[in-house]
């Protein structure tokens, strides 16, 4: 290993034990993430679920589980199962926009500031 790659090494350890200063973009970044992640995560496990029900329903219709779990009709339940999983799933994005929306309208003031500070120096 020559010099060169020991220093940036040694540079690279270094910058992990020593203190970051928080700086306004720090702070723009954090803003950014409070806006953006409960939307993600709602999306996520909105669409996950929505999945598993769709699943479900076309397990119904396609599979013997439904003599295992002694559902009677499983054609009329797994369609209807996989009908309200599949409505989830189509709803989705939408939702997930309108939360995304409703939380840029809320956070929008403090971020055009903090932005317009940084830009300004």
């Amino acid at each position: 290993m020559n010099q060169n790659d020991q220093n940036f090494l040694i540079e690279k350890i270094r910058t992990q034990y020593t203190e970051k200063e928080h700086t306004d973009l720090d702070e723009l970044k954090s803003l950014d993430r409070k806006v953006k992640r409960p939307a993600e995560v709602f999306a996520y496990v909105f669409g996950s679920v929505g999945a598993v029900i769709m699943g479900c329903g076309m397990s119904l219709v396609m599979t013997e589980i439904s003599e295992i779990v002694g559902i009677a009709n499983p054609m009329v339940s797994g369609i209807i199962i996989g009908i309200i999983g599949m409505t989830m799933a189509i709803v989705n994005y939408p939702m997930y926009k309108g939360i995304l929306g409703g939380r840029r309208k809320k956070y929008a003031k403090q971020i055009i500031e903090l932005s317009d500070r940084i830009a300004k120096g």
